[in-house]
């Protein structure tokens, strides 16, 4: 009976946010594509642009739970080998939380991709221990304050791009989360240091009213 009261007495935020989550055509198609989540069409519309993932590529995806960027690169770089006339390629899944297992892919749970133990495990586990391109959908635990959640989340992104140099290959890919704000232009200089190539994203599946935006970064400079 509490339980029951307790939802009845959602509040406005929670109630909209409920039935937007319901109305969401990308909620419903993840369900009916068998996506973990929503998230899989963002990675979708921005492959299907710009050709991020190709069969036989070594893919790390960080902040990989629940695991539908994971689930689309399988079947991009053909990690299960169903495509016999195309190279197989490989997923490796990193996070914090536990990820349910997935065939064709490999996943750290519970594991955080800056400790320095994780970084040798990582090579240790991609062919010839580098990746070919580095997903990051990660995101901080939210506080609510807009722009410490967003240096937050720079700050991981920032983190990532200082691992890639041991697991980048050259003329490596590196696709990154950023929420907007005012370090946002600091992340984007680092890439360009390293990258050739750095676009901003903000695929159609990006609730319209989120500061959320992608990097997009090619051509890794590093050995």
């Amino acid at each position: 009976l509490h339980t029951t009261v307790r939802f009845l007495r959602k509040t406005g935020t929670e109630q909209r946010w409920l039935e937007r989550h319901l109305k969401d055509p990308f909620v419903k198609a993840s369900k009916q594509q068998h996506y973990r989540c929503r998230s899989a069409f963002k990675l979708l519309e921005i492959d299907d642009k710009l050709c991020v993932l190709r069969p036989g590529l070594s893919v790390l995806d960080c902040g990989a739970a629940p695991g539908a960027w994971s689930q689309v690169a399988v079947e991009r770089v053909n990690a299960l080998g169903t495509d016999p006339a195309v190279p197989t390629g490989f997923v490796l899944g990193v996070d914090l939380l536990r990820i349910s297992p997935l065939e064709g892919a490999v996943f750290l749970s519970e594991t955080d991709i800056a400790d320095p133990n994780t970084l040798r495990t990582i090579q240790s586990l991609l062919p010839l221990g580098k990746a070919d391109v580095i997903l990051s959908d990660m995101a901080p635990n939210a506080t609510g304050i807009k722009e410490l959640d967003h240096q937050k989340l720079i700050s991981l992104c920032l983190g990532l791009l200082n691992i890639s140099r041991s697991i980048l290959k050259p003329k490596g890919t590196m696709l990154c989360k950023f929420w907007d704000g005012s370090e946002a232009r600091l992340l984007q200089n680092r890439l360009k240091e390293q990258f050739q190539d750095v676009r901003t994203i903000k695929p159609q599946a990006s609730r319209k009213d989120s500061a959320e935006s992608y990097y997009l970064a090619r051509l890794y400079r590093g050995k």
